[in-house]
């Protein structure tokens, strides 16, 4: 376990290296002067431009420039945003509690609905299964800022349950104001979910296993629920590990839909504007998620399924 442990950490440092350089080196690849990508075209005094090359330390070579900003990352010091005039560090983490009760509350939706109606597509074939695979496809192939719009019209503009814009103030309030979010981000999310968790366990429900357990007269709730169930939930904890970084990703969308103030909106406005120490650090910090998810599937698999562990022992 130590050593396996140690080889995924090993691999984890090397995708942040060679993503920090990827992020990192997109700078050099802009078009032009950095300095002038840097101000977005807008006309600025030698002095300006002089004060940008000295920030981005744009006159040295590029490899003394990325050890420069690694350094600066690795303890916590992402530069400074020459749109918003601050500390990139302390930008994004003013905005990370609004997107992470955002995400969370996707992620809910996510897991109980995508799993509950999985299940019970598996188990009620016919019209019933029918119906989940056709709203699951529906689901999945509207874009997530096309139902948040949906779901403003319906339920901001004609019913007025729930406010169409802002993250609001205090956990209820905020609450309240994110629930049209959550279920905008969540629903494609889930409508995968639901297919994976229905594709696992009509796998399982045709083992041989179920079929001596039906032969004894265990019943059919208990069969799923002991048996099924668990044997599909190695597949499934897969797909949650790539749900928590994909949340992240799709918030770009949703919080631009309904103006929450999270990372999500800070990225589509930062790249708008060409802000790029905003952008190199929520773009690493995006890949850190995926990597870090990475590992809690490969470390949490085990208890879902005992035969990953004795596959990654041998």
């Amino acid at each position: 376990m130590a050593r396996f442990l140690l080889k995924r950490l090993a691999g984890m440092a090397a995708i942040l290296g060679a993503s920090s350089i990827l992020v990192f080196g997109a700078l050099q690849l802009a078009p032009g002067d950095p300095a002038s990508f840097l101000l977005s075209g807008r006309s600025a005094t030698p002095e300006a431009v002089a004060a940008i090359r000295a920030q981005y330390r744009l006159d040295d070579p590029f490899p003394v420039q990325y050890l420069h900003w690694i350094g600066g990352v690795l303890t916590g010091d992402f530069g400074r945003s020459v749109q918003f005039r601050t500390d990139v560090g302390g930008l994004i983490a003013s905005r990370v509690p609004v997107t992470l009760t955002l995400i969370g509350m996707a992620f809910a939706l996510t897991m109980v609905l995508g799993l509950a109606l999985g299940v019970w597509s598996a188990t009620r074939p016919g019209a019933v299964d029918k119906a989940v695979l056709v709203g699951s496809s529906v689901a999945v192939a509207t874009p997530s800022f096309v139902l948040g719009y949906v779901l403003i019209a319906v339920f901001s503009v004609n019913l007025g349950w729930f406010p169409s814009i802002g993250a609001g103030e205090g956990l209820a309030d905020r609450l309240h104001h994110l629930a049209l979010p959550a279920v905008a981000l969540a629903l494609t999310f889930a409508g995968v979910l639901a297919r994976v968790s229905r594709t696992a366990m009509i796998d399982q429900l045709g083992q041989e296993y179920v079929t001596v357990a039906r032969g004894r007269g265990v019943p059919e709730r208990a069969i799923v629920r002991r048996h099924v169930l668990r044997g599909a939930m190695t597949v499934t904890l897969t797909y949650g590990g790539l749900l928590v970084p994909g949340l992240l990703v799709s918030t770009v969308l949703v919080e631009t839909a309904f103006g929450v103030n999270g990372l999500g909106q800070l990225l589509q406005y930062s790249v708008t504007v060409k802000d790029f120490a905003v952008v190199q650090a929520l773009t690493l910090l995006t890949v850190a998620v995926f990597v870090l998810a990475n590992l809690v599937v490969d470390l949490l698999a085990p208890l879902a399924d005992p035969r990953v562990r004795l596959g990654a022992v041998s």
